[in-house]
């Protein structure tokens, strides 16, 4: 799989804004906060930018699989299962 992000960039501050009270707990259970935004943050990005190949790829796959669907995998009259 690809890289989705430079994990040795340099860390940016930033502001955001979270709910009180789930703050408040995180931080009574030591959650490390930018930790785990940044790794939730990294799987959103990476299901957009799968979203994002798909919708690119939707015309070159539709035309696979309609191929597929009329004559077959190449293979197939060699399998045994």
């Amino acid at each position: 799989m690809s890289v989705i992000y430079n994990e040795n960039a340099i860390k940016k501050a930033t502001n955001v804004t979270i709910n009180s009270d789930l703050l408040q707990k995180a931080k009574e259970y030591k959650i490390n906060i930018s930790k785990n935004f940044e790794a939730y943050l990294a799987e959103v990005v990476k299901k957009r930018k799968e979203e994002e190949w798909l919708e690119e790829n939707k015309e070159a796959i539709d035309a696979f699989n309609e191929r597929v669907e009329k004559r077959g995998l190449f293979g197939d009259k060699y399998r045994r299962f």
